[in-house]
């Protein structure tokens, strides 16, 4: 409601006299502080009360002047052109700053247009917008206006969706805790870090090295950063950085992912690289594959809320993400099925809370393909080879590329021809007692109780075999035991051919071995040690196995020729074939070795020992050549006998391969090399002969054949000689 009529003509009464005795009683102009003239009128409210149709004076508070950083300078060095015109005077010119602050396009790079010359007065170039017009504070320092949050509050003032969007985040709840190393609008803005500042790339390239500046080089900011500033540095090379800085203005830097203003931790639910979060950031580049990853079982989860269901960073990674190519990749084809697969599907935790199968991984790594992969093939498939990369979907829905009725297809990829049989059968076999193929389970089941029977039956007769000849030999040291006195022969053991037979035996056994556990234990430290000998050998693995599978199998067909076809290999045969006193003999030498008989029983050609090897081997060779055969052609094998019978095949081959190494080293290796009769080694191998002390040990009834014959052989080459007759009387007749 206006004053009274009255009280405004009392109102502009005092005013006009104030004027008037402020004219009479003052100095000149050139001799009175033009400071102290401006105040008089517009440092008082009534001074500057407009007279009856003039526009009031604008009023400036003395005191907020007098803590200005401009206290020192007159009016009339920012108002130029004053001129007074009785008790009132023209407006004057706009304030130009700049006339004394030259450097403002150099320090305002948030506010490009200071850059423009000639200046053009914007709002953005109005420094009293910012910075006041009389209480001007001093930019920087602890007084300053823009120091703390005062910033935000007076750029809020234009910019107020950034003005929200600031103080909840992590920036901005460091900045109200006081650390004097938190960024502030201007710290960040004074650089050209705006797309609309210039040139995308260069933009990107700026914000780059603005983030870097604080989370990497300031110490006060990574000594807090929970995953330390190797974190940090891992961008530069990712194929992020790396694409970045190929100049690639596409590619994601710091600001694409985590924002600016609203810029905040993982663990704030409302960050941009929040799990829940994660996928709708990398949508942003990657819009096929975040489709795909919504459609998937994985996507599904997400949305109903699930935090344990993976998404783009814990498999691809966070700041060091390399290209799906690169061998150091989480995601590489020899990675991916360990390093981000089965990080879940192995997990106790997890199978325990969403009743999942905690061996899906493991029963994968024991598998060809995991064996291989784990090997270093680049070629084999893995996780993501079957269920897909980022649309992963259960087995049970029908549009799974591991569906029963898909398998066959998806198999198809790579193995040609591939038909139903391949889906017969448990995908992820194993051995256990749950495992959905029993028959698997019987067989490893049996397989290990015949490995521990046999093998530690051999141990155990080694051991006793070993103790009683170790007595002997003591006795025959103190002299109890006085060694028989025998000639020195030779006498054959094998032939030629047969040590043909033996030797290429030998080296394919030995090859089979090497390389066929190279590929079941590819962690093993004497497979890394080849592999670092020479990483060539182990890709040379698989051609190895099967050239040396082709010379057991032409080294058993020639056995076998010269078995039929020749009169020796006849009688060899012969000699090996079992009979019933190899048990007795078996018994005997038991009772012997226990000390529960002096007497040593008597071998002829071959004993119990060597017939029981024989067999084992020629058993063993045939097995595992026909299932060996089925490894090698799987995709007809497959075809043919189903899923179920190639993993049959598998089992078995690796079990018999387990128990013929065994057998060789505990039973064959002991008894030419490490038994106290053949050590350093029986020659025979080499050399072909024994000689007859070996003989007389080891093959005393054939030693005593072979005797009796080279005698009868003797006596028969002797001539029959004639009879002398008797002398006759002597018929002489006496004289």
């Amino acid at each position: 409601m206006p004053p009274p009529p009255l009280v405004q003509r009392f109102t502009r009464f005092l005013s006009a006299l104030s004027l008037g005795a402020a004219l009479v009683t003052s100095t000149p102009a050139a001799d009175a502080p033009p400071g102290k003239q401006c105040l008089d009128c517009h440092g008082s409210a009534v001074s500057a009360a407009p007279t009856s149709g003039a526009k009031p004076c604008p009023l400036v508070d003395s005191a907020e002047l007098g803590k200005s950083v401009h206290a020192s300078l007159d009016c009339g060095d920012c108002h130029e052109g004053i001129e007074r015109d009785g008790p009132s005077h023209k407006k004057p010119a706009r304030v130009n700053c700049i006339s004394c602050h030259e450097t403002l396009a150099k320090t305002h790079g948030f506010h490009p247009d200071f850059a423009a010359k000639p200046l053009i007065l914007t709002s953005q170039t109005d420094c009293a917008d910012c910075h006041g017009k009389h209480g001007i504070q001093a930019a920087v320092g602890k007084t300053s206006a823009f120091a703390g949050t005062g910033a935000t509050k007076l750029c809020g003032e234009c910019h107020d969706a950034a003005a929200k969007l600031f103080p909840p985040s992590a920036h901005g709840l460091s900045l109200a805790a006081g650390h004097p190393e938190a960024p502030t609008c201007i710290s960040c803005h004074r650089l050209g870090v705006t797309t609309g500042s210039g040139d995308l790339l260069r933009v990107k390239h700026e914000q780059e090295r603005l983030c870097l500046s604080c989370h990497l080089s300031d110490p006060r900011v990574t000594s807090r950063t929970v995953m330390g500033a190797h974190f940090i540095e891992s961008y530069g090379q990712s194929v992020h950085g790396i694409a970045l800085t190929k100049g690639n203005a596409k590619a994601a830097n710091c600001v694409d992912c985590h924002g600016s203003h609203e810029m905040n931790r993982a663990m704030a639910g409302a960050s941009r690289v929040n799990s829940q979060h994660i996928p709708a950031t990398c949508s942003r580049c990657h819009e096929k594959a975040a489709k795909a990853y919504g459609a998937g079982v994985h996507g599904v989860a997400l949305a109903k809320g699930n935090k344990d269901a993976p998404v783009c960073t814990d498999c691809h990674g966070e700041h060091g993400i390399l290209v799906h190519t690169d061998p150091k990749a989480s995601v590489a084809a020899r990675n991916v099925s360990q390093l981000v697969c089965g990080t879940c599907h192995s997990s106790v935790k997890l199978s325990q809370r969403y009743g999942m199968s905690a061996d899906r991984f493991q029963t994968f790594a024991d598998s060809y393909h995991g064996l291989a992969t784990r090997g270093g093939s680049t070629e084999a498939v893995n996780c993501a080879s079957c269920h897909g990369a980022h649309e992963i979907r259960t087995s049970q829905d029908p549009a799974s590329p591991v569906n029963k009725d898909n398998l066959a297809r998806t198999c198809g990829q790579c193995h040609p021809g591939a038909n139903a049989h391949f889906a017969v059968g448990s995908v992820h076999s194993n051995q256990t007692a749950e495992s959905k193929d029993p028959v698997i389970y019987w067989i490893a089941t049996i397989y290990v109780w015949m490995i521990v029977l046999i093998v530690g039956g051999m141990t155990v007769h080694n051991i006793m075999d070993f103790l009683r000849k170790l007595r002997r030999e003591i006795g025959i040291q103190k002299g109890q035991i006085v060694e028989a006195e025998l000639p020195h022969r030779l006498y054959l053991r094998m032939s030629r051919q047969e040590r043909l037979h033996h030797g290429l035996l030998v080296l394919s056994f030995t090859l089979l071995v090497v390389t066929g556990f190279m590929l079941r234990f590819p962690e093993a430290w004497w497979v890394v040690w080849i592999r670092n000998w020479s990483d060539h050998l182990f890709a040379w693995r698989n051609l190895i196995h099967r050239i040396a599978a082709v010379l057991m199998v032409i080294a058993g067909l020639w056995h076998g020729g010269y078995l039929a076809f020749t009169p020796r290999g006849r009688q060899l045969f012969l000699d090996l074939l079992p009979r019933f006193n190899d048990f007795t003999q078996a018994l005997a030498m038991a009772r012997y070795n226990f000390g529960l008989s002096a007497v040593k029983p008597k071998f002829g050609r071959f004993s119990y020992i060597e017939k029981a090897e024989y067999w084992a081997l020629l058993w063993g060779s045939v097995l595992m050549g026909i299932t060996g055969a089925f490894l090698w052609f799987e995709n007809t094998a497959i075809g043919m006998f189903t899923k179920r019978g190639y993993d049959i095949s598998r089992t078995v081959h690796y079990y018999e391969a387990i128990l013929a190494t065994l057998a060789i080293i505990v039973w064959h290796l002991y008894f030419v090399i490490f038994n106290p009769d053949a050590y350093p080694m029986n020659l025979s191998w080499l050399t072909g002969r024994l000689s007859e002390k070996e003989m007389h040990e080891d093959h005393p009834l054939e030693l005593e054949q072979i005797k009796a014959e080279r005698l009868a052989q003797a006596e028969a080459a002797i001539p029959p000689t004639t009879p002398t007759p008797p002398n006759k009387p002597d018929e002489t007749p006496k004289a």
